[in-house]
């Protein structure tokens, strides 16, 4: 019986990852994927369906070539991916183009039009989601404008997740959780035929695919993916909620206790707080999302960054570009591991950073197509290793910003991504938003997120509560008290972080205006 394995596949926008689990959690194996996606001048972010179907089904052959009797071990499989976007395929099932990726940028026009819409805020209500530019919604209501071609093509609209499950069991659905942000009602999690509407989108409301929730119901295996994909025909497969969510689950983001957030601080940054839904905080400007949790009652209050490590990377690269320049061949994934003492060489709190670096701006907790990353504060005196931590500082700030428009900062932040493995970056985000930090010890926290759907759903756990108890709570780790000399200066920085972004919008909009002169 301990023998027998789980699979979850979390297939992100640059790297697809299937891992093996055993039924009480434990991580056997992981396999990866790298996949790819291409971008235009015109703001598109675009990647193929069906090489991303293929590496799907290469990291779960890779994780067969490291796993013994893995055929006949693994006993059920679950799938979850990035959020957002859209995958539209014919009645064939064959692809309509390449999907638009919630990076793509080409719909801000359509946000903008949108959301003078007289019923925008009754919309907001029942999903409580604000409208931007990475959402299916939005990027089909653009479609239906711009390129009506593709969405008369299209016979299902998807996202990535359900791509996957679609070529898994060949069944066309989504899950409660995509579906209530994008075009339902979080209370009910179901579609709403109103919002579908003031979204212009009820012609195309045939689009939609019927909603299953992973975690009480599976679909077999086909005999043409189990021969692909080196598994038993017939097993089951259960479709996993948004990937922020499995990977908020997996990380601890819902463990029974009030006032903890969560924060995954990865490519994006997606901050994240569980309540009941009849406590959600609904703010006045209209941004971030509601995203039901595979728990009854529950959801999450999210605000994403649309970029968050991203800021650090794109440093890297500049420094590893100069280098590069002196016949030192390095990226910026070898300079990661000099990220802490350059953290650590630098004093607190002497430059402000807005870590807006994404080419489609900001969607959280403000949305912006045109918002941008700058520095403030610079002098002659300031270094390479101050920018560093005049970023990560950034991204502190970014954080706490999110978690205010989401009613407060909690006592508690549960911490997941490969960014916070760095002390110094953990002792600043904890101070940033003042809360004791946990970091789970689970590495591939999406992964197990979905795998624990499939748990509940083949009734290994009576409930998702009763799993959490098994696959979460033992990781957490001991909590890291914030250094409260740090957080009463970053007090201080919030407010002129806050102010100045205020500020912007207009430099922002002179600045693309140039660009386009």
């Amino acid at each position: 019986m301990n023998s027998q394995l789980i699979i979850g596949i979390d297939a992100g926008t640059s790297v697809v990852k299937a891992v093996a689990f055993t039924i009480s959690g434990e991580q056997v194996a992981t396999a990866s994927v790298r996949n790819s996606y291409q971008t235009g001048l015109d703001g598109s972010a675009t990647q193929s369906l069906s090489q991303t179907w293929s590496d799907c089904v290469r990291a779960i052959k890779g994780l067969s070539e490291k796993i013994e009797r893995f055929k006949e071990r693994v006993i059920a499989l679950s799938v979850t991916g990035q959020g957002d976007g859209t995958w539209l395929i014919d009645e064939a099932g064959q692809p309509v183009g390449d999907a638009w990726l919630w990076l793509d940028g080409r719909a801000s026009s359509t946000v903008d039009f949108l959301n003078k819409v007289a019923t925008e805020r009754q919309r907001f209500e029942q999903t409580g989601t604000g409208l931007n530019t990475c959402q299916q919604g939005v990027q089909m209501a653009h479609m239906a404008k711009h390129y009506p071609e593709l969405l008369q093509q299209a016979s299902t609209a998807f996202h990535c997740k359900d791509w996957l499950f679609f070529n898994l069991t060949g069944q066309r659905a989504t899950d409660p959780s995509e579906a209530s942000f994008t075009f339902g009602d979080f209370r009910t999690r179901e579609y709403s035929e109103s919002v579908i509407e003031s979204l212009g989108l009820s012609q195309y409301r045939t689009l939609l695919p019927s909603i299953i929730d992973g975690s009480k119901q599976t679909f077999p295996l086909t005999l043409e993916a189990a021969e692909l994909a080196g598994l038993q025909v017939g097993i089951p497969v259960s479709l996993a909620y948004v990937d922020m969510v499995m990977t908020a689950l997996g990380a601890g983001v819902h463990t029974g206790e009030d006032d903890v957030a969560c924060s995954v601080i990865g490519s994006t940054g997606v901050h994240m707080r569980s309540v009941a839904d009849k406590d959600v905080y609904l703010n006045q400007a209209g941004t971030g999302y509601v995203i039901t949790l595979p728990v009854d009652g529950r959801v999450t209050q999210v605000q994403t960054n649309m970029a968050s490590a991203l800021n650090l990377d794109w440093l890297l690269n500049v420094a590893a570009d100069l280098l590069k320049d002196f016949d030192c061949e390095c990226t910026s994934y070898s300079l990661v591991d000099r990220v802490e003492r350059w953290l650590k060489q630098a004093e607190a709190g002497q430059l402000l950073y807005h870590p807006y670096i994404s080419d489609a701006g900001e969607r959280g907790p403000f949305v912006n197509g045109q918002a941008r990353a700058g520095f403030t504060g610079l002098t002659y005196r300031h270094r390479f290793p101050d920018l560093v931590r005049a970023v990560v500082e950034g991204l502190g700030m970014a954080m706490r910003d999110c978690y205010e428009a989401m009613g407060g900062t909690a006592t508690e932040l549960r911490l997941s991504g490969g960014a916070v493995r760095s002390p110094t970056l953990r002792q600043i985000l904890g101070a940033s938003v003042n809360a004791k930090v946990r970091v789970s010890a689970r590495e591939e926290a999406g992964a197990a997120g979905a795998a624990m759907m499939a748990a509940v759903a083949i009734g290994l756990y009576p409930t998702m509560d009763d799993c959490i108890k098994e696959w979460v709570v033992p990781l957490l780790g001991d909590g890291e008290v914030p250094d409260q000399a740090l957080a009463a200066k970053y007090e201080r920085l919030f407010e002129a972080f806050y102010d100045q972004r205020q500020s912007f919008p207009s430099t922002w909009a002179t600045m693309e205006h140039i660009k386009t002169m």
